[in-house]
């Protein structure tokens, strides 16, 4: 398969299953249960080469086609005939009409684009950034709804050759501007081969009969982009998509189509379980089955115990199979997936000395610092490697995850120095027999135990709190506990010192007095669980409503915002 390419297999697909659903999408906009639109393998193939022969008659091989438009079969099929016309696609999500979305004219102003792909209903919202960049003309936009795909056009794809980017998968931000992180054909197949095998090694390393994709992630993200388009493609999977509102205005729809849908394969960021187990009700389940789910893919952000047991616990009278739940980890500058643990058990929580942890040093303990693992991973490779020195640190030594293979990406579009300092780490000295060069620097802070990865967070978001580091994840899960809702957790300098500021997310009650009562409560147990597990206290709780911490694309929490907006007073405070 690594020869291959989308388009290819795609062809392939329209020949050999031309009848068989391809991708069904779920529109919720027009009817509260839905209202569903499938076509087949043929049918996309048909529409996808007519949609490219458009975007040809605007682009030459090589030049960026932006994507912004709404999460439904016109962002599906625009995204694979960017493929098709051998142009290079940049997914990302459609601007609010009448708002400034700085993201989304940063990425205009890197890629340059020669075409928008959009749709009628958004491209009043897209119009203002179809404007020229650095003197080039301005893109055209085509509305992919209005356009006639129905006339047969023959593919030309073949005969030419295609650009070695297949995509820009511009990064969400948290830490830093959006960098394009080129994706190849060879990244997406090297990755989907390594996600399958160690997700699915029971099976013999392939999906099984009948194998459907249900997501609700974001196209522009990459764990939706790669579940909900590229792998339904690979794996030759029917894929049923809706949109992240709709997941987000009514949970239970995406766990009650994991029930009526065949083997089904999906992912989420950790938050989407405590919203899902918060808000799905039994009423929501009657009748339903979730004993056939194949595999809940968990990553783009650190996955907290907590989290899965909840999602577990609320779900298991249906049926629920909690070995099905599969931590993983991952970035975009390695296509998507790094690791996950073996398939058969339930996650495995590990409990460390949350002292030595935050010291730099791993130790099984009963009481502390619980993390989930992530298995030995075996493809890619992966080493914790000290960032100073770039020698491999010690088992049970906390240090940068490195990752070499394949799936490692070229680096970010016009952005040299970033791509030498990220993805050409060069190890020294390795212990084993491995690559010493082109080393992935993922900004990530892990160690093994017993070959197995944990994972404490990123670089750049650790806490120094009185001369010690902190962990700003375990901080947030240890207030989460008691608080039930999402919590950032910052460290922020007063006279010269630094000192500990949680922003926490909480449900305002029907009163004001009632909500200042459970504030009051609620406090008390947050001061009190952080000096007992972190041995601090926090010099400010914020407590706001939810929807008030600003996150990513992706559902991470952009905590430098945080400590901006905390800094200009501008967090509407319940407790003021």
């Amino acid at each position: 398969m690594l020869d291959s390419s989308i388009p290819a297999i795609l062809r392939e697909r329209a020949s050999l299953q031309p009848n068989d659903p391809a991708f069904t999408y779920i529109d919720y906009d027009v009817e509260w249960e839905g209202v569903e639109e499938t076509l087949t393998w043929a049918q996309l193939q048909q529409q996808v080469v007519a949609l490219a022969a458009e975007i040809r008659e605007h682009a030459q091989i090589g030049d960026r086609v932006v994507i912004l438009a709404p999460q439904n079969m016109s962002y599906i099929l625009g995204f694979l005939a960017s493929f098709e016309a051998n142009v290079i696609a940049v997914p990302l999500s459609t601007p609010a009409v009448g708002a400034h979305d700085d993201r989304v004219a940063a990425v205009m102003a890197d890629a340059r684009p020669t075409v928008i792909l959009t749709t009628a209903s958004t491209a009043a919202a897209v119009a203002p950034y179809a404007t020229s960049q650095n003197g080039d003309a301005a893109p055209v936009v085509l509305e992919v709804d209005r356009l006639d795909l129905s006339v047969r056009r023959r593919s030309t794809s073949r005969r030419e050759t295609p650009p070695e980017t297949a995509y820009l998968q511009y990064t969400s931000g948290s830490t830093r501007t959006p960098a394009g992180v080129m994706v190849s054909q060879r990244n997406l197949l090297s990755n989907f081969e390594q996600q399958v095998g160690a997700l699915l090694s029971e099976y013999g390393k392939v999906g099984p009969q009948n194998t459907t994709v249900v997501s609700w992630l974001p196209f522009y993200h990459d764990m939706g982009l790669i579940l909900g388009i590229c792998a339904p493609i690979l794996g030759g999977w029917h894929s049923v998509i809706m949109s992240p509102i709709a997941f987000l205005q009514r949970p239970a729809r995406w766990v009650q189509q994991l029930a009526i849908r065949s083997r089904a394969l999906t992912a989420t960021p950790n938050f989407a379980l405590d919203l899902a187990a918060a808000r799905t009700t039994d009423e929501d389940l009657a009748g339903l089955d979730l004993g056939d789910v194949l595999a809940i893919i968990c990553g783009a952000e650190r996955v907290q115990p907590v989290s899965v047991k909840r999602f577990t616990s609320r779900l298991a009278k249906f049926n629920f199979p909690g070995k099905v739940i599969r931590p993983s980890f991952g970035l975009a500058e390695a296509t998507l997936f790094v690791a996950t643990r073996e398939p058969g058990q339930p996650p495995a929580v590990v409990t460390f000395d949350t002292e030595k942890l935050t010291a730099g040093t791993a130790k099984r303990t009963t009481t502390g610092t619980s993390l989930i693992s992530y298995g030995t991973p075996e493809s890619p490779l992966v080493r914790i490697v000290d960032p100073e020195t770039r020698h491999e640190a010690p088992a049970g030594t906390v240090g940068e995850i490195w990752v070499h293979g394949d799936n490692v990406c070229a680096g970010y579009w016009n952005k040299a120095d970033e791509t030498e300092s990220t993805f050409r780490g060069v190890i020294e000295n390795p212990t084993d027999d491995i690559p010493t060069e082109t080393w992935l620097r993922t900004g990530d802070l892990g160690f093994f135990d017993e070959d197995e990865l944990f994972i404490v967070g990123r670089i750049k978001d650790l806490l120094i709190v009185r001369g010690r580091n902190h962990y700003p994840d375990d901080i947030e899960a240890t207030v989460t506990a008691v608080s039930n809702g999402r919590v950032a957790a910052i460290s922020v300098e007063d006279e010269a010192t630094e000192k500990l500021v949680a922003i926490v997310e909480m449900k305002e009650r029907a009163t004001h007095e009632e909500t200042q009562e459970r504030l009051a409560a609620v406090k008390s147990d947050v001061t009190s669980a952080i000096s007992q597990a972190h041995g601090i206290s926090a010099a400010d709780l914020v407590f706001v409503s939810r929807g008030a911490i600003p996150i990513t694309t992706s559902g991470k929490i952009r905590r430098q915002a945080c400590v901006d907006l905390y800094r200009q007073g501008r967090f509407v405070r319940l407790d003021s």
